[in-house]
Order: structure tokens, then sequence, then C-alpha cells
């Protein structure tokens, strides 16, 4: 069903990242065996541009630093067709897992590579695994004075792999006396308790009718944008098999691969999406006319 032409327009973003990198399996694969790995990475990610130019979508990439190292044409892509390239960190390093200055190290670095790659001017943030929690809200001070401008870093639920449940759930400015502005996935409520509903494996495990309801509760309801995000290997049921990856880890990577691209259908077709950086923009306005009132 097509949007409504006044629909809210809601944030779409892709966690660029190879089906070996991810936090499920950082104790099983070495960061110095993925240049071995089958890179599958370049054709997942066409084949997302091409179904976000069937709706006219523009999203915002995420991309890790090594991934860009490595494919700068696909960068140079993703920018060429409208979308926002935006860091993912170099290579998936939780942030509770550095100090200060080497995350300030880190995001540089990626930036240039990202830069250098897309010919575009990158200004937003999403930490490896929703790795900026109450450990670490000192990210956001290195993150403003490296000149970024936005993160979508926050994970404002409860959960064994990450997430921050006292953080607020939608946009905040993190950093006082500046106008960097952190946009928290998704979470819907339910009886007084929040819900993941921002994407990724719970988009692919849980029904759609879920996903749908979820985003509608935050359009109609909240009057806010939904930030939803998904990673290209998990439209890639061909992707190899992990076999020495604990139980639970391969549960929650392999379900439902074989359904996602469709799901991912109906959901661009649904709601009416936008780029990370315009969400930040305008979210930021928000805030501040907010305060101006409160004031």
């Amino acid at each position: 069903m097509p949007a409504k032409p006044d629909a809210i327009i809601n944030g779409l973003s892709v966690d660029v990242e190879d089906w070996f990198q991810v936090g499920a399996f950082e104790d099983v694969i070495e960061r110095d065996q993925w240049a071995s790995l089958d890179d599958r990475v370049d054709r997942n990610v066409r084949q997302i541009l091409d179904l976000f130019d069937t709706v006219q979508a523009k999203g915002t990439f995420f991309t890790l630093g090594w991934v860009a190292q490595r494919h700068g044409q696909l960068l140079h892509e993703i920018a060429n067709r409208g979308h926002e390239i935006a860091s993912h960190g170099w290579d998936h390093q939780r942030v509770f897992r550095l100090d200060p200055a080497s995350f300030a190290t880190d995001i540089a670095r990626t930036r240039k590579v990202l830069e250098d790659a897309s010919g575009t001017h990158v200004v937003g943030y999403r930490a490896p695994s929703f790795s900026i929690d109450a450990r670490t809200p000192w990210a956001f001070d290195v993150l403003a004075e490296e000149g970024y401008t936005y993160s979508s870093s926050v994970a404002p639920i409860e959960h064994d792999h990450y997430g921050w449940p006292e953080a607020p759930r939608f946009a905040f400015k993190p950093v006082s006396g500046s106008n960097f502005v952190e946009l928290p996935v998704t979470t819907a409520m339910f009886r007084g308790k929040r819900l993941a509903a921002g994407g990724g494996g719970f988009f692919r495990v849980l029904p759609y009718s879920f996903s749908r309801w979820a985003i509608r509760q935050v359009n109609r309801t909240e009057g806010r944008p939904a930030v939803f995000y998904f990673h290209p290997w998990e439209i890639d049921p061909g992707q190899p098999r992990v076999a020495g990856a604990p139980l639970r880890s391969r549960l929650r990577h392999y379900t439902n691969l074989d359904r996602m691209a469709v799901k991912l259908e109906h959901l661009v077709q649904e709601f009416q999406w936008g780029r990370m950086d315009a969400i930040a923009k305008r979210e930021n306005l928000r805030l501040r006319l907010e305060r101006a009132v409160q004031q």
C-alpha cells in the first residue's frame, strides 16, 4: 500500500557489514581471517539499492571503514543514487571496548576512507551493536568534537546483547551546548513495556504485522519518525554457515533469511522513508523549538 503524500518520513538505514563481521560471530571468527572469507557485501548492497530504487526511497548506509577500503566503487554508487554515506566504525569494535582516544582515532580513520570513496561529507555515525550505552556516554562528546552532527547508536531497551533502557525513546541532545543529536532506534510501547521494533533480527523473526503496528504507533500515536535498520547479509540466504557459533547466535543470525527481501519490499512500499541526516535536521529543529517554548 503506497504511503500517503503527507505521511511522516521515517529513517531508513542499512548497516553495511558482511556476514562474518557481525557481533554474533565475534568470538568465533577472528578479524585476521576476514580477508580470506567469502566477500558477499557488494552484491547484497546492490540488490538493496535496486529495491530502494523501485519505490524511490532514500536511506543512509552506515558503513564499516574496512568495507569501504575494499569496495570504494560501491560507496561511490551508493552516493550517486542519492543515499547518505555514514560511519559504522572501522571494524565493528564495540565502543565500550575502546577508550576515548582510540575511539576518536577509529571514527576519524573511518570518516576519511568513507569520504574519499564516496566523494561526500560524512556527518552521521552508528555504533557497532548499538554499543553507546550507560557505560559510554563520553562517546557523544568525542563524536561532536570530531565534527559529526548526529548519531543513531542507542537501543533504548533491555536486551542481552545490547541496550540502554534508561535512554529516551526519541531524539535527544546528549552534548551540552551542542546541536549534536542522537536518534535512537525505534521502540514501541505495550502495557507500559518498551518493545524493540526498529528492524534487524526482530523484523526478520517476528510477523510483519508487528512491525506495521509498531511503526504506525510511533507515527500516528506519538507523531514521530521511526528509525529502522537492517544488514545486507540479512537478504542473503546463501551465505556460509558458521558451525562453531553458539546455538542462540546461529538461530538469531539465520532465521528467516529467505523471507527478509519480501518483507523489506512490503515495508518500503507501505511507509514513507528518507535519509537519516534529514531526519536529524528535522528532529534537531523540533528539539530547539520545544526548548524555546519551555523557556
